[in-house]
């Protein structure tokens, strides 16, 4: 028996010596030697005792290493858990215990806080870093690079990736092989990538984006990456002669507008910009043409779907939407309340439904119920409409979701913390926004009476306990929140009287 997965992402290119990773350094690695890397930190997971359908955690920076290990669990039949490398022990602790996983991999100077995470959750723990040192390193160092493909089917789990509710609780979606691989062949065939491309990578690859977009379309297609430790606009710069497409999210163009070395001859020869993970304002898409010629194309996708629309390749971009229905997903708009159809042109809730749709949240029978309909319709709760020309346009985000410089922020995670701060009554966490982050989270706090909270010191205590991406750019002290006449507090008022906050 096959497995799909590795064979149409890695096993293709097996003995291969055309170029896979540009790296920092100058050097290239072949999709053999990446491959043979793979296969030693896979012979490395087998002697931690793993078996087949375990769940590997790794929280470490963006490196080869790093990436290989997301080959090796798919050739092992291993479920791979990337963590974001800013969330604290607390956080990690959390997704850890909840998927129980049996192994954590995680950079050696975070190991004395998250050995008794690791502990707690009944999991080994190993260290690597991105010069490939640690423990994790050493026991793989002198292992084979070959090894076993193990079979699987497309209905088999390949990743877990977590993802927030309003109530805080983090949901681990359930992808499988078929999530991943169909996904990755109708992108690799709607965006026309193929063996000559050379993509610029700077996404982080605990998320979606740059782990099972960016880098699954380029291993089907055969491609190279520019693998960029994270967003560098001079390296972005200095790199873009050789390659072919960027996909970003909307920081990164806002950023190659601000820079002055950022020309229309510098793109001439590129074949595509991409754009997602958060809403890109119209203004940095009429901007971006009118200095390059390029239309940047928009796309939408979610934790729980990978993509779910794109704008066309050889069609009209329009800015403000994301596009069409990728071809094997199927997307309407229902009315919230009776889960029915709403005609072209009116807001609902958009569901979607395909390959690409998610298996389901782990041990949350009834959230996977309550979100995907037994006919298979996944309700996103995002809020939508598709317009007169058929073009998906998102308006809004049920559950208050932010979204900044293309990292999820759920507002109820960082209200619990702060309604518990001295002198506050109770909060409500906003997105404002942003021209370079898209969109920036914003504290609003009711003062509890004859109190007044502090503002800096409540920074302080949420930079202890919460990942800094997720900490509010301003924190705004008022006297009593806006609530409707059910008693609701009104972030719609909320995000309106503070929608110019950022602006210059």
């Amino acid at each position: 028996m096959a497995n799909p997965l590795y064979d149409a992402l890695f096993g293709q290119h097996t003995g291969q010596s055309t170029p896979f990773l540009h790296l920092p350094d100058g050097t290239t690695l072949t999709h053999a030697d990446f491959l043979e890397r793979a296969a030693q930190l896979a012979n490395a997971l087998i002697k931690c005792g793993l078996a087949t359908g375990d769940r590997v955690a790794l929280q470490i920076e963006k490196s080869v290493d790093a990436l290989a290990l997301y080959a090796a669990c798919v050739q092992r039949g291993l479920v791979f858990l990337p963590l974001n490398p800013a969330y604290t022990a607390a956080e990690v602790s959390y997704f850890v215990s909840n998927s129980g996983a049996r192994l954590l991999i995680c950079d050696p100077v975070n190991a004395d806080a998250l050995r008794p995470v690791a502990s707690d959750a009944g999991a080994r723990i190993e260290t690597l870093d991105t010069a490939a040192r640690g423990s994790f390193a050493t026991l793989a160092k002198e292992l084979p690079t070959t090894s076993e493909t193990v079979p699987r089917e497309g209905d088999d789990l390949a990743a877990f990736l977590y993802t927030s509710g309003t109530t805080g609780r983090s949901k681990g979606a359930m992808m499988t092989q078929t999530n991943l691989l169909s996904n990755a062949r109708t992108l690799t065939d709607l965006w026309q990538f193929t063996e000559r491309d050379v993509l610029l990578h700077a996404l982080p690859i605990f998320h979606t984006h740059g782990l099972f977009v960016a880098t699954n379309v380029m291993l089907l297609a055969g491609g190279a990456m520019v693998f960029m430790p994270k967003l560098d606009v001079d390296a972005l710069i200095t790199a873009m002669p050789r390659a072919t497409a960027l996909m970003g999210v909307p920081t990164f163009y806002t950023r190659l507008l601000d820079h002055a070395d950022f020309t229309s001859e510098l793109t001439r020869h590129m074949r595509l910009f991409i754009s997602g993970s958060a809403p890109l304002l119209a203004e940095t898409h009429k901007a971006f043409e009118a200095r390059t010629g390029h239309r940047i194309l928009e796309r939408y996708g979610m934790t729980e779907t990978n993509m779910n629309t794109s704008n066309p390749y050889d069609g009209p971009r329009r800015a403000g939407t994301v596009g069409f229905a990728l071809p094997d997903v199927e997307l309407k708009v229902t009315n919230p309340d009776t889960g029915k159809t709403l005609p072209q042109g009116e807001i609902g809730v958009i569901e979607v439904r395909g390959p690409n749709v998610f298996k389901g949240y782990w041990q949350m029978p009834e959230k996977t119920a309550a979100e995907l309909r037994p006919d298979g319709w996944f309700i996103t709760g995002d809020l939508g409409l598709i317009d007169d020309l058929g073009y998906v346009q998102i308006v809004g985000r049920g559950k208050d979701l932010i979204i900044s410089g293309g990292y999820n922020i759920y507002p109820k995670e960082l209200e619990v913390i702060l309604d518990d701060q001295p002198g506050v009554l109770e909060s409500a966490v906003i997105g404002v926004p942003h021209g370079d982050l898209g969109e920036a989270p914003v504290a609003v706090l009711a003062r509890a009476k004859g109190q007044d909270p502090d503002p800096e010191a409540i920074l302080k205590t949420l930079g202890t306990q919460l990942a800094r991406f997720k900490c509010p750019r301003k924190v705004i002290v008022v006297d009593e929140l806006p609530r409707n006449t059910m008693g609701k507090v009104q972030k719609n008022v909320l995000r309106a009287d503070h929608a110019d906050l950022f602006k210059a």
